[in-house]
Formats: C-alpha cells, structure tokens, sequence
C-alpha cells in the first residue's frame, strides 16, 4: 500500500530537482540550460511528491491556443510527463493529470492536446489518439528546379523578419482545425528571445516576397554535412499562392549537392504537395498525437463550426478524471456556431470521453466510435446524429511539444 502523492504547482526552487527527474527520464546533456530552471511565461509546473518531500513525478502544462474553423481554442497542451522509476505504475501520473486538468479548467481552457511515449496511461486518464505528425524523405535531386515567378523576390530572412512570418503563418492555418496559434505569452516569450538575441529558431529561413510582402516561408536545419548522409530538414513553412509554393521548391531543390536528403513536415492539403514529387516520398518519422476536452461547454462554444452546418442531438458523457464534463447534454449547433447544454432529457447515445475526444477532432464517425466501445446505445438506435461533433474535418497538429 502507498500514500496518494502531494501534487502541487512547482516552484523555480524545485525547477534543478525537476530538470534532473526529466533527464533520467528522457536523456539529455549532464547539465541543465539556462533556461530550462526557471519558470517560462505561458505555461505552468507541476509535481508530484512523496510523503518524505521527495519529487517523484513532474507534468507541464502548455497554454497554448489552437485555431478550429477561424476560431482560437485555449488549450492545456501537456509535456515532460515523468515519474521516477521506481514509482511508475503507483498513480502517480493519474494524480498529476487530474490536477493538471482541474488547474487547466479553472484558467479557462477548453481542450487538450499531448504527444505521448505510451498511449494507455494517457487512455486511462480520458485522452485518444486522434491524429499523427509525419516527416517524410524525400530525394532533393527529385525536386523540380522552378525558377520563381518575375514578380517575386527570394530572399534570406533575419530575426526582424520573425513578426511577418507569424503573420503569414495565421493567415494560412487559421481555417483549419486544431494547429497551434502563434499568440499568448508563451508564444511571445520565444519570440522576444529571438529578436533579442538577433537570432532565428532554425539554422536558415528563407523567405519568398511579392513587392515586398511575404508570400512565402521555410524555417530549414541543416544536418550530417555535405556527403551522401547531408539532409535539410524543413519543418516551418508556408505559402499563401501557388507561385510561391513552386519558388520554395525550387530554391528547396537547389540544395540537391549537398544535401541528397529533404526531410519536410507536410500536412494534408498544404500547398507545396501539387509540386512535390510525393509518390518518392518515404516515411522519416511519425509522432501520434492524443487529444481530450478539458471542459466540453467551451471546447463547443468558442471554435468555429462550418456555416452550412444545422442540427440538434442530445447524449450523455462520461468523464471520470473531470466531473464538470459528466452529464447529459443538448447539442446545437447553427450558423457557424454551437452550444452545449445541459438537460434532463433522457438520451439514448452515452459517450466515454475518449469517445467526445475522437469525433471532436473528426478522427472517426458515430458509427465507428460505437464499434471502438466508446459509445454505447440501445439496439436500432441511430448513432449518426453525433456526427454533428465530427463535423468539419480532421484536426491536425503541426508542431512537436
């Protein structure tokens, strides 16, 4: 039998205890960063503690916003989950996500998003999978060789540049579904410490401009030098015209001496796919991404719906971890928005939460979260009309945390 832990926010005196509990966990230099013992504006620490005082698991809290249908979300986005090895399988990081979520709720967020090591203990606390972010390789020397269109300038980008690539990168994600909004205090943080530092957040940027207004960007890192091992890896980019998607692959393709390899984070329907060479591509890297509601009420309210979208159904939800979300709710949703309330209306559709996480993020149907056994009806009742919660497409996430 063991004591439940003390889970509490951390401080920048456990911030060294903390760092070290990381490294054992995931490997890492023998001495900590600067930064990386000291708290970082936009997020929040916690840890959980033995009754001796000891430190024996640690969780993070991102606040992130992610940007659904024109609309930005807060978001709890969870990293640096660890717990001391010889206390794994005790609870310990069940106890730290449900603080998390309650000190999630009451700052206001609405959803959830992780990258996990292991899937099931984040299953049992209420997160699904929902999605992966790829890498795929690519031969360089497979790149077509477009020369940029007369009207548009390539140009290397600085620091004092990072503003309009933020720009560019609202523009081009904020109608999709789930992708990080660069805003918030976290985001700034980052930000200021580039400019400050005159630095960028990769090795190179390049930039693609019509008359001086930007159009295009990839934030590139170069690896493994210049022999047949050499890759440039692109995992920041955008265009907002199909002239500027071909100008980044053509200066992309220019590097095809010494970097044989193109690594690139592409997501589904970005705009340099039509100009790729994607039947060469092979698969680099895939990291599975994991989504829950922090709060269901608002992960509805405040995203966007699609505007031709009408329809009403009525279900129940449970949600062991978060018993705000626990109950039986009226759905409607209208004219680009939607609402949830709570109701005495009977329902014959009962929803887990992982369930509510999977047709949230359009990851899957009515039908087949019934199948998975995360939604249960009676015989010859109608799923579909939970479909409402799946509407609009796919979620994706397009960086790492």
């Amino acid at each position: 039998m063991h004591d439940a832990p003390h889970v509490r926010e951390l401080t920048d005196d456990d911030a060294t205890t903390a760092w070290h509990l990381g490294r054992t966990t995931f490997g890492s230099d023998p001495q900590p960063p600067p930064d990386d013992t000291t708290a970082t504006p936009g997020t929040t620490r916690y840890g959980a503690f033995d009754h001796t005082g000891r430190l024996i698991g640690k969780a993070l809290d991102l606040h992130h916003h992610q940007w659904w249908d024109g609309r930005t979300v807060a978001a709890a986005d969870i990293a640096s989950v660890a717990v001391a090895p010889e206390t794994r399988g005790r609870g310990i990081a069940r106890a730290l996500l449900t603080t998390l979520l309650r000190g999630a709720h009451d700052r206001g967020a609405a959803i959830s998003a992780l990258f996990p090591t292991v899937a099931a203990p984040y299953r049992t606390c209420g997160w699904e999978t929902a999605g992966s972010l790829r890498t795929v390789a690519l031969p360089t020397a497979l790149l077509t060789r477009h020369r940029p269109a007369p009207h548009l300038t390539i140009r290397p980008g600085t620091a004092a540049d990072l503003t309009a690539v933020d720009d560019l990168h609202t523009a081009t994600t904020r109608h999709r579904r789930g992708l990080l909004a660069r805003s918030g205090p976290l985001h700034q943080h980052r930000r200021t410490r580039h400019t400050t530092d005159d630095t960028l957040p990769h090795d190179g940027l390049t930039l693609v401009e019509h008359h001086g207004h930007l159009v295009g960007y990839a934030g590139w890192d170069r690896r493994h030098g210049y022999g047949d091992q050499g890759t440039l890896t692109v995992e920041d980019l955008a265009a907002s015209t199909a002239d500027a998607a071909r100008a980044l692959v053509g200066t992309l393709a220019s590097w095809h001496s010494v970097a044989p390899t193109l690594r690139l984070t592409l997501l589904p329907g970005d705009p340099l796919i039509p100009h790729l060479p994607v039947e060469k591509a092979r698969e680099h890297e895939q990291d599975t991404w994991m989504h829950r509601p922090v709060d269901v009420t608002r992960a509805v309210r405040d995203r966007g719906w699609p505007a031709h979208l009408n329809g009403t159904t009525t279900f129940t939800l449970d949600d062991p971890l978060a018993d705000w979300n626990t109950g039986t709710w009226h759905l409607e949703v209208a004219n680009g928005s939607a609402e949830l309330r709570r109701t005495t209306t009977p329902a014959d559709l009962h929803l887990t939460v992982r369930g509510f996480a999977l047709l949230y993020t359009g990851a899957a149907t009515a039908r087949t979260v019934a199948q998975a056994g995360l939604l249960h009806h009676p015989a010859g009742t109608d799923p579909a009309p939970l479909d409402l919660l799946a509407a609009g497409g796919p979620a994706q996430l397009g960086d790492y945390f």
